[in-house]
């Protein structure tokens, strides 16, 4: 039986290769059974909206594009009622949530080989605030500003590397936050250089978690927190945790929660899927179990 398949497109991700194979992912869809409508972002927000209006349409919603025009996406998803199984072909830079799922990067024929053959799986949405989401990461503190600081322009021509160039510029403005966090189990504060809440075994490509301690569909988001060092041995126990994915340090705490509070003494800049995402200084996050099903 025919299935009608919304695939909304940023033109711009991925330096516009999604082309190069476009043609086949969309003959694939087609021997797939799908019958495919093309919607195409030209501005932020577009696919929010395309998602909101029209997702209820169809039987699939597929992106093409970058983490940022997923998390686009799953917002407009998260403002209707049982929203359908989502797609994913990932074209962007640094793709954390193809890493976590598994998908082919870069490949729509692949992509698209995925949606025909694959099944829906549930997945937690994280809650911004009273009316803002994330698909799977809101963070703040070091190295978060890298993604969306990032001229367009860099992102295109140098790809990854801009995000590494550019992180390694901040590296001179890194600075401790100080932060009261309410979570399921009970209250931590102290002064951390970074501190995120997350469903996914990558962040950032940088930090990598065990597939086994990250459940996508269990209601529970992870919690990390990475404490300001306060000399050079504190410095090498936490690069030495990222770097063996060893996380019983106490420098660098990962705790699972299905909602945090994280209060600051001023107002603190965060990043929701790598997009900026506003100063805060009194923030609730939460988690919204099995909100939607991705497709792999």
């Amino acid at each position: 039986m025919e299935k009608k398949l919304m695939l909304i497109v940023n033109p711009a991700a991925g330096r516009g290769s999604y082309k190069l194979n476009f043609g086949e992912a969309l003959h694939v869809l087609d021997k797939g059974g799908f019958r495919t409508t093309l919607f195409f972002t030209s501005g932020r927000e577009d696919a929010t909206r395309f998602a909101r209006e029209h997702a209820g349409e169809y039987d699939t919603v597929a992106c093409v594009g970058g983490d940022g025009t997923l998390s686009e996406v799953i917002s407009g998803l998260m403002q209707i009622k049982n929203p359908p199984p989502v797609g994913y072909f990932p074209m962007g830079t640094t793709n954390d949530v193809a890493t976590t799922l598994g998908l082919p990067k870069n490949d729509t024929a692949g992509a698209a080989r995925r949606i025909v053959y694959g099944s829906p799986h549930p997945f937690d949405i994280g809650g911004f605030g009273d009316s803002q989401y994330f698909a799977y990461i809101a963070a703040f503190g070091a190295f978060t500003e890298v993604s969306y600081a990032t001229p367009q322009n860099q992102k295109k021509a140098l790809g990854h590397l801009a995000y590494v160039l550019q992180g390694a510029a901040q590296l001179s403005k890194i600075e401790k936050v100080h932060a009261r966090v309410e979570y399921d189990d009970g209250v931590i504060e102290g002064d951390y250089l970074y501190g995120s809440m997350s469903n996914s075994t990558s962040v950032a490509g940088i930090l990598h978690l065990p597939e086994e301690l990250v459940g996508l569909g269990d209601g529970m988001s992870e919690l990390v927190l990475v404490k300001n060092p306060v000399n050079i041995e504190d410095l090498g126990d936490i690069a030495a945790s990222v770097l063996t994915q060893r996380y019983d340090s106490g420098g660098l705490l990962v705790l699972h929660t299905k909602k945090a509070r994280f209060l600051f003494d001023k107002p603190v800049a965060w990043t929701r899927d790598g997009e900026a995402g506003g100063e805060v200084q009194d923030i609730s996050l939460c988690n919204y179990q099995a909100a939607v099903n991705f497709i792999f």
